[in-house]
């Protein structure tokens, strides 16, 4: 039930609509038997639009939305009438929502503020009406333009999680107890790998009542860079994040060589990820006394920071704090 009803990839055909064409018309009337031309020009075609919404935080809604097709635009008419513009088809998203072309991969959109209003597929221009080619050596033109084509093709929607903090680490490395502990966020928590499917979002209450935002990321494990495990959809997340928390336990193998495996598969990923701040948290401290303590902390990467901490007793979980925050505040 979880992963049903977190979606963050959707696709979908959208086609914008087409514009209207000009009218081709003459003022004909009791009183007017040759009068000069009077078409209107077409409506504008319906534009799909995106618009950024705090209050939904996966693509669930839009599952079934396979087909997007916006109203094409009214021809114009006698006495100058304008037609009618298509109707607008407002598509609302989550926050941190990418809007791709499937062909060609490219980003074509980015929804990152609550009430954000982009233009996705523009509607198609409505065609000018026969009066707009009248000229004194052409007086009667029998032209009038037809609309523009709207825009169609294979769409992409790809959700990337917002969140200051991402916690990375293998499954079963206790992500969930520590987001169960520092905020108010429930996940799923049982004692076997992949129990998080999904993205888990809380926000951190800090001193003086200021907060931030931690997502418990689902495990990695080695090839994800490749597709395995939850792969790509797992990895994609990480990208928004400010920092990254990387949890190792206390009774891991190789506590080292853990770190190495997980940043190696963000290298493989995406090499920029490297830029970001790196903080090591060694989980299930409360089993450790202080001799354990200098082993582990000796065999970790010097240059990176780490904390030892416990989610059980809630050991060293304020200095983990206060060291995120300093990081997300330089």
């Amino acid at each position: 039930m979880e992963r049903s009803n977190f979606i963050d990839y959707i696709r979908i055909f959208a086609r914008s609509g087409h514009g209207g064409a000009g009218s081709r018309h003459f003022m004909r009337n009791k009183l007017t038997a040759m009068g000069g031309p009077d078409g209107g020009d077409g409506g504008r075609g319906g534009h799909i639009i995106l618009r950024g919404n705090a209050q939904l935080w996966t693509l669930l809604h839009l599952r079934y939305f396979k087909n997007v097709l916006a109203e094409n635009g009214e021809s114009g008419s006698k006495n100058n009438s304008t037609g009618r513009d298509g109707e607008d088809i407002i598509i609302e998203v989550p926050l941190g929502t990418i809007a791709r072309d499937e062909e060609t991969g490219e980003q074509e959109l980015e929804i990152l503020e609550d009430g954000q209003v982009e233009i996705w597929m523009p509607g198609g221009r409505g065609g000018l009406g026969n009066s707009n080619f009248a000229t004194p050596t052409n007086q009667a033109p029998e032209h009038a333009q037809p609309g523009e084509p709207g825009i169609e093709g294979w769409k992409t929607l790809e959700l990337k999680v917002l969140a200051d903090v991402g916690l990375v680490g293998f499954p079963n490395a206790g992500k969930s107890t520590l987001l169960s502990v520092i905020t108010a966020a429930k996940p799923k928590i049982a004692d076997y790998a992949f129990t998080t499917l999904t993205p888990q979002l809380g926000m951190v209450a800090y001193r003086d009542g200021r907060s931030f935002c931690i997502a418990d990321l689902p495990g990695i494990i080695e090839g994800a860079a490749e597709g395995r495990g939850l792969g790509h959809r797992f990895l994609r997340h990480i990208e928004r994040n400010a920092a990254l928390l990387f949890l190792i336990p206390a009774d891991s193998a190789d506590h080292r060589k853990e770190f190495e495996i997980l940043v190696s598969e963000l290298e493989q990923y995406n090499p920029e990820l490297l830029q970001k701040e790196f903080v090591i948290a060694i989980s299930k401290s409360d089993m450790l006394d202080d001799e354990l303590k200098e082993a582990i902390a000796a065999e970790l990467p010097q240059n990176i920071p780490h904390l030892f901490i416990s989610s059980v007793t809630q050991q060293g979980l304020m200095p983990l704090k206060d060291h995120l925050w300093k990081i997300l505040n330089k």
